[in-house]
């Protein structure tokens, strides 16, 4: 026995999925199969509208039913995949633009379709481009909710993260240690959480 179903409802599934994803403040894994029935609903019902439309006969009142839930589907999966472009930019730069930091971590890559892993990428990319024509003058990765106060910043290595190149030499950061630094060099590792500020 087939369980009937409204057009549209398997829209409305995908944005409580978004909804929910926002209310947890969690991007959730994506959802393909969903999506994909979708896209066949959308298949049927166009077929549908064909099958409606005959030549010389005025449209009947079903082709506008049907086409408002086409309507609403597509607004329906435009949204889904809206939020989650705007989620995947806000962990983009939640993590400083650190792209192999953020794709590293295999609980974030496992909710990624593999078409979001190439939109990061190509994204990373576009940033990176930008960045260059200003790097001197301007780094656009840097946090700009908490405004340095100094120019040196007393930190903490939290995680071991190698020898650090910066403008006055290389620094071996090494785990529990302390170091003075200048805030600039190290910016990136307080925002991926290698070092925490003191």
């Amino acid at each position: 026995m087939t369980e009937a179903r409204q057009y549209g409802e398997l829209a409305t599934q995908l944005l409580m999925e978004s909804r929910r994803s926002t209310q947890t403040d969690m991007l959730m894994k994506y959802n393909d199969s969903l999506v994909r029935s979708i896209i066949r609903e959308q298949r049927d019902l166009e077929k549908a509208i064909d099958a409606l439309l005959v030549d010389g006969r005025p449209p009947p009142p079903a082709l506008l039913i049907i086409q408002t839930a086409i309507n609403r589907n597509k607004r329906c999966l435009l949204a889904y995949h809206s939020h989650r472009v705007d989620r995947l930019r806000d962990m983009y730069w939640a993590v400083g633009g650190a792209l192999p930091h953020l794709l590293s971590n295999q609980d974030i890559r496992s909710r990624l379709s593999p078409h979001e892993v190439d939109y990061l990428r190509q994204y990373n990319s576009s940033v990176m481009e930008f960045r260059s024509e200003f790097s001197h003058e301007l780094d656009i990765t840097a946090s700009i909710t908490n405004p340095p106060k100094d120019l040196h910043v007393l930190v903490h290595v939290v995680k071991d993260c190698g020898v650090i190149q910066t403008e006055l030499g290389s620094i071996q950061f090494e785990k529990g240690q302390r170091y003075m630094v200048r805030r600039a060099d190290i910016e990136h590792l307080i925002v991926q959480g290698y070092l925490e500020e003191v």
